[in-house]
């Protein structure tokens, strides 16, 4: 796994920049009403490609 420490901007194509856009808008969509769990996020080749949502219901005694 490679990390970067400093984030560096790279110009995208429009269809690069619609994908980027569509993939954090997924992202939003999944965070939307999650009150606890987790998102995790599936990228291969700088797209995302699966969203999995874990949501936690807690039950708390009558």
């Amino acid at each position: 796994m490679t990390s970067r420490t400093s984030f560096e901007p790279t110009r995208q194509t429009p269809d690069a920049q619609r994908l980027l856009e569509d993939g954090i808008n997924s992202v939003r969509e999944a965070l939307q009403g999650l009150r606890f769990g987790s998102v995790s996020l599936t990228v291969h080749e700088g797209r995302v490609v699966q969203i999995d949502v874990t949501e936690k219901r807690r039950l708390f005694p009558n």
